[in-house]
């Protein structure tokens, strides 16, 4: 390699780790040092004047808490009922919208997507009103017109866990519906024209042509939907507060009250770290189960 040559290779190598030093300062500053940071915090009683060091103190208080354990049965019900709901639902939509033309596909998907593009407090103030327990709320104005009477749909904690989890699934099936029309306007139409000379009936096409085609996209969206679900913290945040009798406290909102209303900084990031650990779990056993099959 000639001199010349050479000097071109270095300059090339030296603007490349140039172009990367930014993103990868970025990933270091607000991802690896806020883990690492929270990693030792959570062995420390934190005080912003001097932690003192505590060891497994934080982990032990987590275990013996009975908050904890209901915030994660909270969650786990919330997210292995909202999770197939949604999949399923956006499934079926996605099948339904794929048989119009492309510009009757747009509105569908737009209009589908727009909650996904709506600020997270508008959504909540929005299905507020719907879960008003007043006369005037809109579900409670539905229901009185069949002759019930009114509920406090938010306020009661039979229906509190419920009304959440309808929220979730109508929010959420925009982006599953878009990531789904997607994985469908990619299958060759030879399948279709195959199972035509077999015979096959519609029911037929969806569950031996399409589901499995489309089986990829589906491990992927139930494996960040229940990523997604663990990490929940908003919807019970705004809608609730976690209540009532902590009967919609999940584990994000825990984590955020032991922080930033009890200033228990160490424990929470104990059960952060907890909850991260868990959701790794469950996402390894849900790609092993889900993806032994899958060919990407």
């Amino acid at each position: 390699m000639n001199k010349t040559k050479r000097k071109r290779v270095n300059k090339e190598a030296i603007w490349a780790y140039v172009f990367i030093l930014l993103p990868l300062c970025t990933f270091t500053v607000f991802t690896i040092y806020p883990v690492v940071s929270s990693i030792v915090t959570s062995f420390q009683d934190y005080k912003p004047l001097g932690s003192e060091w505590v060891g497994f103190g934080n982990y032990v208080s987590t275990f013996k808490n009975n908050l904890f354990y209901k915030a994660l049965k909270n969650t786990a019900v919330y997210t292995v009922i909202t999770v197939p709901i949604a999949i399923l639902m956006s499934f079926i939509i996605s099948i339904m919208i794929l048989p119009f033309r492309k510009k009757i596909q747009s509105v569908f998907k737009g209009a589908f997507y727009l909650p996904a593009i709506a600020s997270g407090v508008a959504l909540s103030f929005v299905w507020k009103w719907i879960y008003d327990p007043l006369p005037s709320g809109l579900l409670n104005s539905l229901f009185r017109f069949f002759g019930f009477s009114n509920q406090n749909w938010l306020g009661n904690s039979k229906t509190a866990m419920a009304s959440l989890i309808i929220m979730a699934v109508f929010a959420g099936l925009g982006q599953n519906i878009i990531i789904y029309i997607a994985a469908l306007l990619g299958i060759d139409p030879t399948y279709y024209e195959a199972a035509d000379i077999d015979g096959a009936t519609f029911l037929q096409k969806v569950r031996f042509v399409v589901w499995p085609l489309v089986k990829p996209t589906t491990v992927f969206l139930a494996i960040t939907s229940v990523i997604n679900g663990f990490q929940s913290f908003q919807t019970a945040y705004l809608m609730t507060g976690g209540g009532p009798d902590n009967a919609t406290t999940m584990a994000g909102l825990l984590i955020f009250n032991r922080a930033f209303k009890y200033f228990e900084y160490g424990e929470a990031c104990a059960q952060a770290l907890l909850l991260a650990v868990i959701i790794a779990i469950f996402a390894v056993f849900q790609f092993k189960l889900t993806a032994n099959d899958v060919e990407y």
